[in-house]
């Protein structure tokens, strides 16, 4: 895992396995964004088994077999989607891309976890809930910055016990590194999405998550190029505002301007209000006191308090996302919530204000 480039991040937990060996078996196709190595992680130590993995690339899946050296090199993704065993398949390709391999993947009787944001346009996301409607199978999607980390699954675990009382809003900040070399597709927003559809799409899905909210009004959406005029279809800042439809409210930040000082990727903050106190979370560092990640603060009429949560709580998700490919629960994620966040970071981006 390496803490200067969020394309790399990586996090690797505890084994906690709730299935047994062969129980469930998945393949990576499409290892254009290094997300790919979180999700395989998160599953490997859940107790999933990589069987597979395609890229037409072979230097990233040289790369990818250098890190799980048990997997099968496919020719070709039909090969995998013709092997039965299959249950999941797994794909950060381009984010443009994914919501076709997850098409394809359904038509296969397989289940589909795809990297964030799982499109980039609102006819994908109709096609998406067609075939999940159609088919049967599920379509997840990987948003780390709950799923893969402490702080926020300890974040999520004290509103539920009613630490703060009832939620009423949600602030976060998302701030990223570009940092050395970055792929073409990096900055061609038909490729990537835009800022709100891509980075944003953590923090729309944490707004439903902390909130409780099962639908929102997007308002005000606005992007801006101000550093990158070289590659002109790229956005460096993003913000957005919303309401739910149970009165909580949101208010996102998203950036490209890690300063190169800092000594992670993005110094990711998110703050909770609630009607009997508040939570922030410093998820990746807290700036010039702990290099250490997964800080949550709550303050609450019991007093200040300051938990360092890093390898305590660990992330249920994955293991939870198994037992539902299995079971035919939903219980990781329901398939509503994950399309609802999808559909208000392609809003946001598509409304969104281009400030000059």
């Amino acid at each position: 895992m390496t803490k200067e480039s969020g394309m790399n991040y990586a996090p690797k937990g505890k084994p906690n396995k709730v299935c047994s060996e062969g129980e469930f078996i998945f393949a990576a196709v499409g290892l254009d964004h290094g997300h790919i190595y979180g999700m395989c992680n998160g599953l490997i130590e859940a107790g999933a088994q990589l069987k597979w993995v395609y890229d037409p690339d072979m230097k990233k899946v040289e790369n990818f077999c250098k890190t799980y050296p048990q997997v099968k090199v496919a020719q070709s993704e039909e090969e995998i989607l013709k092997d039965e065993s299959v249950q999941l398949i797994a794909s950060a390709a381009i984010p443009s891309d994914r919501c076709a391999i997850g098409l394809r993947a359904m038509d296969a009787g397989k289940d589909y976890f795809a990297d964030k944001p799982p499109m980039t346009a609102l006819e994908q996301l109709e096609q998406a809930k067609a075939k999940v409607k159609e088919t049967g199978r599920k379509f997840a999607v990987y948003f780390g910055e709950r799923l893969h980390n402490e702080a926020s699954v300890f974040a999520g675990q004290l509103i539920e016990q009613n630490a703060i009382g009832r939620v009423v809003q949600v602030m976060g900040l998302g701030p990223h590194r570009v940092g050395g070399w970055r792929p073409d597709w990096f900055y061609e927003k038909d490729k990537y999405g835009g800022i709100l559809c891509d980075i944003g799409s953590h923090q729309l899905e944490q707004f439903l998550y902390f909130t409780g909210a099962t639908d929102a009004v997007v308002q005000n959406p606005r992007v801006a190029n101000y550093n990158y005029k070289e590659h002109p279809n790229f956005e460096d800042f993003g913000d957005v505002s919303l309401v739910g439809n149970n009165g909580a409210t949101g208010y996102f930040r998203l950036d490209w301007f890690t300063p190169d000082g800092l000594s992670t990727w993005g110094d990711g903050r998110l703050f909770i209000l609630g009607t009997d106190g508040y939570i922030e979370l410093r998820k990746y560092v807290d700036v010039a006191r702990e290099a250490s990640t997964d800080h949550v603060y709550l303050v609450n009429k019991d007093g200040e308090h300051h938990f360092d949560v890093k390898g305590q709580v660990g992330f249920p998700y994955f293991g939870q996302l198994i037992l539902d490919c299995l079971n035919r629960t939903e219980n990781a994620m329901t398939q509503e919530h994950t399309f609802k966040a999808v559909e208000l970071c392609l809003i946001a981006q598509k409304e969104a204000q281009k400030i000059e």
